[in-house]
Order: structure tokens, then sequence, then C-alpha cells
């Protein structure tokens, strides 16, 4: 596990996070992996689209004001279940969402946990697909991510030529930060999901526009 600073500005660990490494240890022994390949990145308090938006807390966001290193998993639309990396602390409650993975490891048992004969490439291409892959369920919301069952590791590192960013996927225009630059992906990768085509490269830090 690499750790995660509290201080580090979510964008800065939303790009770092590409290139690492998902482990999942299931029940009876088998591991499963993933290479972090897209990932957005969410704000906090000033972020329309976060869920602790203006200081919200409920049970379901708790997990969000831990410190930074551990999961936040939720579940959207009532079904799917989506996986988060908190990078804040209770006074700055932000995340970064993992939305895609390359696998590395299993994809076989991934294939039988999804249900379904897809390419390797694309079994992890979306946050609820990755979930389901990994057999993530909410019983590890707030797991810290440095000890199994489910942990990261440093990868290979992206060069910024190699990483797009653009607008995060599904926000409707009436959210405030709808457009703001916070999803990150491996230009070109067959894993990244199949939503809007991020539109430029990465050239260091990303300062996102902040609504007037």
């Amino acid at each position: 596990m690499w750790p995660i600073d509290p201080d580090t500005p979510t964008t800065d660990v939303a790009r770092g996070l590409l290139g690492g490494v998902l482990h999942r240890r299931l029940d009876d022994g088998t591991r499963l992996s993933g290479r972090i390949v897209e990932t957005e990145a969410y704000l906090g308090l000033e972020d329309a689209a976060c869920h602790s938006f203006h200081g919200r807390r409920t049970p379901r966001v708790a997990a969000m004001y831990l410190r930074a290193g551990h999961a936040y998993v939720y579940r959207i639309y009532g079904l799917h279940l989506c996986l988060n990396v908190v990078t804040g602390d209770e006074a700055r409650p932000e995340a970064v969402l993992v939305r895609a993975l390359a696998p590395l490891a299993g994809a076989a048992r991934m294939r039988e946990l999804r249900g379904r004969a897809d390419d390797a490439a694309r079994l992890c291409a979306g946050p609820a697909r990755l979930t389901q892959a990994l057999a993530i369920g909410v019983d590890l919301d707030g797991h810290p991510l440095d000890a199994p069952p489910l942990w990261l590791e440093p990868g290979a590192p992206v060069a910024d030529a190699d990483v797009a960013v653009g607008p995060r996927v599904g926000l409707s225009a009436r959210v405030a930060s709808h457009d703001w630059p916070l999803r990150f992906c491996v230009r070109g990768d067959a894993s990244v999901s199949r939503g809007t085509v991020a539109p430029r490269a990465a050239r260091g830090p990303v300062a996102p526009r902040r609504p007037r």
C-alpha cells in the first residue's frame, strides 16, 4: 500500500492513482487485481456533485469523513456499487472514484462474478462493473486500503502525455460543478469506460473551475 497524505490535493491523488494496482482477496483465498486506468475526483464541501457537499453528513456518507486511505463504497440507483478512495479527513471530506481497471489477475473468476463472458479488457470498464467483478460490497465501506481483503499498491507510473483529463461522466448540466475537469484516464486504454472522451492531455496538477 502506498500512503495517501490527507494534505495532498484530491486532484493530485486522482491523477496519481492511475497506474496503481487494486487487489481483492476473496474468502476462498483467490486474489483478483487490476491496474487503475480511470478515476474521478470529488471535492467535498464546494463540489455540488460530491456526497459531502455543504457538509452533508448521513450514515451513507460517513466513510467520507474518515482519514485518507479508507474505502468509501456506496450504492447508486438502488442497484450498483461504486468504490472510492477517501483523500481528506473529517474537515475535508473528499474522495476519488475508481472508475475502471485493466485486469491483471483472476479474469476468469471476474467473469464468474460478473456472470458475463466479457473480453478481459471490459470486465472492469466502469465503476459498477469493477465492484461486481471484484466482489466489492458495502461490507467494505470504511475499510482501510492498506490490508486485505482490499488494498492498493503502487504500479508503473503513467506519463503525463498518456493521461487525458475532462469532465466527470453522467452529471446533469444542472449540477454547478458538472464541467469541472476532474476525470482522469489513461489515454487509449481498452479498459477505460465508455463515457465522454477526455479531451486533453494532463500537464501537471489540474485546478477545477469553481462556481461563481
